[in-house]
């Protein structure tokens, strides 16, 4: 089996992706999309992905390839496919909690950051896009800490394994950042990034790592 990432360096869609990866131990191959160049836009990226987005998982499998779409889809599909080590606990219960709380980020936090949409309020309104990500993003953390902080969390947010929410937390954070938003009142957020940050999984999948990641001057805010 041969796995192939389309990724862009900066996407917090496909990190997630390469961190669950990485946490798994599946090496693949990484293949990158310029979205500042529009790539996502082209006629081939399209067969890949009828949204023109990124990540794409394809998978090359007894003659076939599989092409998988959606950050939570495709690392579903890997916690099936290859089951250790777990992103998902065991018990009912668990598996609705760390789906909840990757589901705050996923569909209650990033689309409203997500760079179209800030594309398009800069056009119809310049200089309002970063109130309101900030806005957004804020109002996503604080429900996102509170959640965390219900007694499931250990040394990452389910437990002391890293495993489903970690993969959306640690890039979520990171845009936070960018849009030099106030993390302090988040100590049980960053307390499990921290955490996140001393494996190598998720050092591996960090942006600056990526062979598309452009020097440091050049970067875009």
């Amino acid at each position: 089996m041969t796995l192939r990432l389309w990724s862009y360096w900066r996407s917090s869609s496909a990190w997630r992706v390469r961190i669950g990866l990485g946490l798994k131990g599946l090496p693949f191959e990484l293949r990158t999309v310029d979205l500042l160049a529009g790539e996502q836009f082209s006629e081939a990226h399209r067969a890949r992905s009828p949204l023109g987005q990124i990540p794409v998982l394809e998978v090359d499998e007894d003659g076939r390839t599989l092409r998988l779409v959606q950050s939570m889809a495709i690392l579903e599909w890997l916690d099936e496919r290859h089951p250790s080590p777990p992103l998902l606990p065991p018990d009912l219960a668990g598996r609705a909690r760390v789906r909840a709380l990757a589901e705050h980020v996923n569909s209650g936090t990033q689309p409203l950051q997500n760079a179209i949409v800030l594309r398009m309020l800069k056009e119809r309104q310049p200089g309002w896009e970063l109130e309101w990500a900030r806005f957004h993003v804020g109002r996503g953390l604080e429900g996102l800490e509170r959640a965390v902080s219900d007694g499931g969390a250990g040394r990452f947010c389910h437990g002391d394994a890293p495993g489903l929410a970690d993969c959306y937390l640690v890039p979520q954070l990171y845009n936070a950042r960018r849009f030099r938003l106030d993390l302090a009142p988040f100590p049980e957020l960053r307390r499990i990034e921290e955490a996140c940050g001393a494996l190598a999984p998720f050092q591996a999948a960090h942006p600056d790592r990526q062979p598309d990641a452009p020097p440091a001057g050049r970067r875009t805010p």
